[in-house]
């Protein structure tokens, strides 16, 4: 089962401080994704791991298997600090090579998944991201985008014609007036961010104005540092906390699901 998990990178956290602190992130991030009030009504959180039998025992001592109360309350640290609301009553449970729920939630970068137990046995799950420009210049200062929302088109100006004739609205949008030069090498199509019912994540995808040769889309993953370049508009790359989105030459945006001192405008 250990294939299902794989990672998309080579680099993953391969001792017990690293695995627990990546895992009580995931856990963390998901929990966060919850819909407003719910966290009172989860019953419990389920891990499923599933390593190589060389890992089993560094995964074990990273989720304290042995006592499991211990992660337990690290987990409920997290619920105080983010304000989660788990109910007292909550119970953790940790599966080692066991089958998956079907709604089970899976590390992209370690064989972990995450189970969240209500009294139906599932929360949809709903998120907020913000997106700001760490170089190049965009209409507003930063942008909020939910699982609602839809597609949320990047891209030169605003309102930008295409070559076939039509109008496109560019969410995040990059105006051609600008005095950054680096805006002029964003395509009016350049690509598009997502959300993903079946990964409960955002995806970026280039467009057509956003692959080679007229133009480029780059992830630079903030836990790996490895950078993955999107060649085909059909095949997306899904966003982490910290990812950076590299749009042509050197414009970059941002990627995090935690709340700025300023909200950003939708």
């Amino acid at each position: 089962m250990f294939d299902l998990f794989k990672s998309k990178g080579d680099s993953q956290p391969d001792d017990v401080k690293g695995i627990r602190h990546e895992v009580l992130q995931f856990v963390k991030q998901e929990l966060q994704k919850a819909e407003g009030g719910e966290g009172a009504n989860i019953k419990g959180l389920a891990l499923y791991i599933n390593c190589s039998s060389a890992e089993r025992q560094v995964y074990e001592a990273a989720v304290y298997a042995d006592e499991p109360e211990q992660l337990k309350n690290e987990i409920q640290r997290i619920s105080d600090d983010y304000s989660l609301d788990l109910p007292g009553n909550w119970l953790l449970n940790i599966h080692f090579d066991e089958t998956l729920p079907d709604e089970a939630i899976k590390m992209s970068q370690l064989p972990v998944a995450l189970f969240v137990k209500t009294k139906t046995h599932f929360v949809k799950l709903q998120a907020t991201a913000f997106i700001k420009a760490l170089s190049g210049k965009t209409s507003r200062p930063g942008y909020l985008i939910s699982s609602e929302g839809g597609k949320y088109n990047i891209g030169r100006d605003e309102k930008a014609q295409s070559d076939e004739g039509y109008f496109r609205t560019n969410h995040i949008a990059f105006p051609s007036e600008s005095d950054d030069e680096r805006n002029k090498y964003i395509s009016r199509q350049h690509a598009h961010i997502e959300w993903n019912k079946n990964l409960a994540k955002f995806v970026i995808y280039a467009d057509e104005g956003g692959i080679p040769p007229r133009n480029k889309v780059k992830l630079r993953s903030a836990l790996t540092e490895k950078i993955v370049k999107l060649h085909a508009t059909q095949i997306g790359q899904e966003l982490e906390e910290g990812d950076q989105i590299i749009l042509g030459e050197s414009v970059v945006l941002e990627f995090s699901y935690e709340k700025p001192d300023a909200t950003p405008e939708s």
